[in-house]
């Protein structure tokens, strides 16, 4: 889904695509709704469509995880501080071919960064483009700044800023987008100063995209408003969200067992981290409640073949 915000700005989406940058582009290997009414078919999938217990024909999302997750998740990035899961979204860029083609100097929040996978695909793209990163772990921000320095024919040279904050509890820092150069009326107030502003510098004047791949899902979703809300805080007028996350039924879902559910197509890992499952209703009603405005909307059905074993897997994401 592209959203844009009135006056303001924010895009949803994503497609899939095979790993090579020149490789075909597929989202559509198959209908979502056969996918839908294949599960919803099948008496062993019964309990993915339930009421959550202790819910009366509850909306999608009411009920919150036990715990808030932010602290599993740093426990994942340090078991795997090797970054043996990193692998390049080179399909973003065909998915999202306003990042390649932006203007020159764009600024990119990425949110949620993880180990780098998704900044280093769009710092490769155009050598204009600055990538400011957070994430709530401060190992993984370490492995991704390793990873992205490391990476050949890459020169981030004052274009990877990479800092610490968990979205789905704190505001963005002032010196992204502050008070005083979103609204006029504002008294200029520096809370803090980064080293890399230069001195006449009161923020770095927004954001011309925010991207949230993956990460709306690992919050609680609850708290998913707010973090919407933060996202759009930062962005110039015009500017865009671009969102990728996982779709209603997809095969991770399927794949959880009843007692690991903890809310309406909310799900908790046995290691405490969390996914929610998307349908389009839901992610529309999310960020339109923000204040964007809809572009592009859909779901990215994607049909994958286990090498080894030739099995077949249907994989769906919600991507705008």
């Amino acid at each position: 889904m592209e959203v844009q915000e009135a006056g303001g700005g924010g895009e949803l989406g994503s497609r899939a695509g095979k790993d090579q940058a020149e490789a075909e582009y597929h989202s559509r290997d198959f209908e979502w709704e056969d996918l839908r009414a294949e599960v919803e078919a099948d008496p062993a999938f019964s309990y993915h469509l339930s009421p959550f217990p202790g819910q009366a024909a509850a909306a999608p999302g009411t009920a919150s995880s036990p715990q808030h997750p932010s602290e599993a998740w740093r426990c994942f990035h340090r078991r795997h501080a090797s970054g043996k899961f990193f692998k390049e979204r080179r399909y973003l860029l065909k998915e999202f071919p306003e990042l390649p083609n932006s203007k020159e100097c764009a600024k990119i929040l990425e949110v949620g960064c993880g180990n780098g996978s998704t900044a280093v695909s769009i710092l490769r793209s155009n050598e204009s483009i600055s990538v400011f990163a957070c994430d709530c772990s401060k190992d993984t921000l370490e492995k991704a700044n390793e990873i992205i320095s490391n990476t050949k024919g890459i020169d981030v040279k004052d274009r990877f800023r990479p800092f610490l904050m968990d979205v789905s509890k704190e505001n963005f820092p002032d010196w992204l987008f502050c008070k005083a150069c979103r609204n006029p009326s504002h008294h200029k107030l520096r809370k803090e100063h980064p080293v890399f502003l230069r001195e006449n510098q009161c923020c770095v004047g927004g954001m011309d995209f925010v991207t949230m791949i993956f990460t709306l899902s690992a919050i609680p979703f609850t708290l998913m408003p707010t973090a919407i809300e933060q996202c759009v805080s930062v962005l110039k007028p015009g500017g865009l969200l671009l969102f990728r996350d996982y779709g209603l039924y997809d095969m991770t879902m399927l794949r959880f067992l009843p007692h690991q559910r903890v809310g309406f197509r909310e799900y908790m890992r046995s290691d405490g981290t969390l996914s929610y499952f998307f349908t389009l209703d839901t992610v529309r009603e999310l960020f339109l409640a923000a204040g964007l405005i809809e572009l592009e909307l859909e779901y990215c059905c994607v049909k994958s073949v286990n090498r080894k074993n030739g099995k077949k897997m249907q994989r769906y994401k919600t991507s705008g």
